[in-house]
């Protein structure tokens, strides 16, 4: 068998000499040689695997310890064993990021001046064209926007009015900003075991659910499902929410592309939902704007109305109430195939 200098070797494996000296110290990588007289090390072509499942985990930032432990495992424990330990490092990372938002948004805080603010709203839901009975439930006031879409079928309207219903106790809590995520948090582990409570042995319900809690210029954001949040700001409009389907995670996975997802028969499937398992919603925190235009709705409206078509009608109309009222139109110009759930508010100084 021929053998690869340490050189040769560290260039088809994606390391440097340095490193691979390294490896051998710790036991993770040691040469198939070591010549006897000059202490030079020699690899065999058949470590490259090795070589390069620790180069791969290495740049995805794994310790060396626990890389050590992947790499003594059959390859299909070693693959639930670097799922498990991203699964980890995601939700740190989303840990801190969340911490530096918050802190963020803290000293932010205190170097502005803050007047008073309200929503002003408007609220439409709509069964559609198709639909006989609307699951979806769409509610506003001066310090809470919420949409829910309840699945189709015995229970999906009562679970959507209980998921809002379960936040609706927040309005009036004069809690400091800083501590509306908890607070969200709290209320909707209550709404997962509200909508739990309609279940019976047949059928259990489910729905989605997208809020937004303010407290002056600070709103805390939480989402479960496929209904969204929307902000138009200086003309441009952004999506604040990312779908929880089965569909969306094919795009994250680079399976799919969005034009295709967007046409794929299983777009509905939800992978995250109130009712349907262990409740794991998104929350996030975030500053404020007056003039801030903000839309939540469901897919009766989402799926069926282009991106540009819903930024022309939110920039165009010079109050929510018309704003909701051409968004709806939209939805039925494209046939209303399911119920329609929109909420249309704008920060304004009270």
């Amino acid at each position: 068998m021929e053998l690869l200098t340490i050189g040769a070797f560290a260039r088809a494996a994606r390391l440097t000499p340095k490193a691979l000296r390294l490896y051998d110290e710790l036991g993770l990588l040691p040469p198939a040689a070591v010549d006897p007289h000059s202490g030079y090390r020699y690899y065999a072509p058949a470590q490259l695997d090795r070589a390069r499942l620790i180069a791969a985990l290495r740049r995805a930032g794994m310790p060396l310890a626990e890389i050590q432990a992947v790499c003594g495992l059959p390859p299909d424990a070693a693959a639930e064993a670097v799922d498990a330990w991203w699964r980890r490092v995601s939700a740190d990372t989303a840990a801190r990021g969340r911490a530096v938002a918050l802190l963020v948004d803290q000293l932010t805080e205190r170097g502005t001046t803050m007047s008073e603010t309200t929503f002003r709203y408007a609220v439409r839901c709509e069964t559609g064209t198709v639909r006989d009975s609307n699951e979806d439930t769409a509610y506003a006031s001066g310090t809470l926007l919420a949409v829910a879409d309840g699945m189709r079928g015995p229970g999906g309207a009562a679970a959507s009015t209980t998921a809002v219903d379960a936040l609706r106790p927040l309005e009036p809590v004069d809690a400091p900003a800083t501590e509306l995520l908890t607070a969200l948090a709290e209320a909707v582990g209550a709404a997962d075991r509200a909508v739990r409570a309609h279940a019976t042995d047949a059928h259990q319900p489910v729905t989605t659910l997208t809020a937004i809690l303010r407290r002056g210029t600070r709103l805390a954001l939480v989402h479960v499902g496929d209904t969204r949040a929307y902000l138009l700001r200086g003309g441009e409009l952004s999506r604040l929410t990312q779908d929880h389907t089965y569909v969306q995670s094919l795009v994250d996975q680079g399976k799919l592309s969005p034009v295709e997802a967007a046409g794929h028969p299983q777009r509905a499937l939800l992978a995250r939902a109130l009712g349907a398992g262990e409740v794991e919603a998104d929350l996030a925190l975030r500053t404020a704007l007056a003039g801030d235009r903000y839309l939540l709705c469901s897919d009766g409206l989402a799926a069926v109305v282009e991106p540009e078509a819903l930024h022309d009608a939110l920039a165009g109309a010079d109050d929510p109430e018309t704003a909701v009222g051409r968004l709806v139109d939209l939805a039925y110009e494209a046939g209303a195939p399911d119920n329609i759930a929109c909420v249309v508010a704008d920060l304004v100084e009270g």
